[in-house]
């Protein structure tokens, strides 16, 4: 099944340049392009797309205000910021507001498909550049809830933190799809997390995955 996009950029040479881009892939559909965030929020309503490629810096509503919004009104529909801005608060407050991906607009072409089905697993995407950025933001927090974690837990969450997926897991550890979904679920009840992505973050701030 395709994934269905819907593209957000106040700019019409970027929205052109992304639709060039997507044309060519038979696995994603762009169901629809919006230049402002209130024209987003409805799209996303009437679309229901799985991903919304989303510049942060547009006319009237703010970025942020939009990636909160359609994560209350659409939790299944996954963000991915798509700017050409790599500032650490606006990466803690992306991720914050409940984006699962933060790319820069240099990216190739394979990494944005990529990004775009792995976020539409629900899989953490982050630039290398965003990841440090949202390191240095967050300091030194309390690892503590890490020793709540067992061997096979802490394994999980490493391997999240690569953004594998469940299937990739299993395979990895040699434990069956639904086994790997109850020690995810488990992961983020004890890191006290939201998603994958925010887990990912986690791990990387704590040495358990290195920062690209």
């Amino acid at each position: 099944m395709s994934v269905r996009v819907l593209i957000v950029d106040d700019h019409a040479i970027v929205r052109e340049g992304l639709r060039t881009v997507l044309a060519d892939e038979p696995d994603i559909e762009l169901v629809g392009e919006a230049d402002r965030g209130s024209e987003a929020l409805a799209l996303v309503q009437s679309l229901r797309p799985d991903v919304v490629l989303l510049d942060l810096v547009m006319p009237g509503m703010d970025g942020i205000e939009v990636i909160r919004r359609i994560r209350a009104s659409s939790p299944g529909t996954r963000l991915i910021v798509l700017t050409s801005f790599s500032d650490d608060w606006r990466v803690f407050e992306a991720v914050r507001a409940g984006a699962t991906g933060y790319l820069l607009k240099d990216v190739l072409k394979p990494e944005l498909t990529r990004a775009i089905h792995a976020a539409a697993r629900g899989e953490p995407v982050l630039h290398p550049e965003a990841q440090r950025g949202l390191v240095r933001k967050v300091g030194s927090p309390d690892a503590r809830p890490l020793e709540r974690l067992t061997e096979r837990e802490l394994d999980v969450l490493r391997l999240i933190a690569r953004g594998c997926s469940n299937k990739e897991i299993a395979s990895i550890l040699h434990l069956s799809e639904g086994t790997v979904k109850g020690y995810v679920s488990i992961v983020l009840d004890k890191l006290d997390v939201e998603d994958r992505t925010q887990a990912a973050l986690y791990a990387v701030r704590h040495g358990l995955a290195p920062v690209e």
